[in-house]
């Protein structure tokens, strides 16, 4: 994958870099492009680094944000000992990488948008977004794991389905802890996981029925 391509690259040009950033967001994609490497930085002042930042990023940062960015970016620089020169082929590889990865991001963005229009022509969607801890993004890529939602006769064949019926072991007077089968769509299995996650740290915010039961089964004899 090109984010791999992209890490391996990076940890030889300029590795502090990914340090400055939790995720791989546009903001860092622009940076990569802009510093590939700490002697970019090092030969500017600061203020020419705000001012190419403010330049250069598809959303406007604020002046105070893009000066603390710059002050950051200068620190890092001047502690990084990167394998390979600026002239290294790798400097154009990483800008190379993190330019096509961008693209990507913003048609995966326009994907979505375009399955959000469709799905709000259906009835589900609205009832799905209506989870707490659900938005468009989530609720679009459910209906499209689930697919027609009204060839599932119960729920236990929409968890079939997911791969997540209970499997359960007793030998004798002896129980075991219960697993789910995993035979069926791990890319729905994957996605429900996350959303339970979410809803889960999101919890603090109000009351929701679906976690309220997550606990009750924790609660029972063994867990489930």
């Amino acid at each position: 994958m090109i984010r791999n391509r992209m890490h391996k690259v990076i940890q030889l040009t300029f590795p502090e870099l990914e340090k400055m950033f939790t995720s791989k967001s546009d903001l860092f994609l622009n940076f990569v492009q802009l510093f590939p490497h700490p002697d970019c930085v090092l030969s500017l002042s600061k203020t020419i680094i705000k001012n190419c930042i403010r330049a250069n990023t598809n959303k406007k940062i604020s002046n105070i944000m893009a000066e603390k960015k710059a002050i950051q970016i200068l620190e890092i620089a001047k502690n990084s000992y990167p394998a390979v020169s600026q002239n290294d082929v790798l400097y154009d590889q990483l800008k190379a990488y993190a330019k096509r990865y961008q693209e990507l991001l913003q048609q995966k963005e326009c994907c979505i948008n375009k399955m959000v229009f469709i799905a709000e022509q259906r009835a589900e969607y609205s009832i799905i977004l209506s989870l707490p801890g659900i938005g468009p993004n989530t609720a679009v890529r459910l209906m499209a794991e689930i697919g027609d939602i009204t060839r599932f006769a119960n729920n236990k064949q929409l968890n079939a389905y997911a791969g997540i019926d209970i499997r359960r072991f007793q030998s004798g007077k002896t129980f075991y802890k219960d697993k789910i089968n995993k035979r069926g769509n791990k890319h729905l299995r994957k996605l429900l996981f996350l959303i339970i996650q979410n809803m889960i740290k999101l919890r603090r915010y109000g009351r929701n029925h679906i976690i309220e039961y997550y606990d009750k089964l924790k609660t029972q004899p063994y867990n489930k």
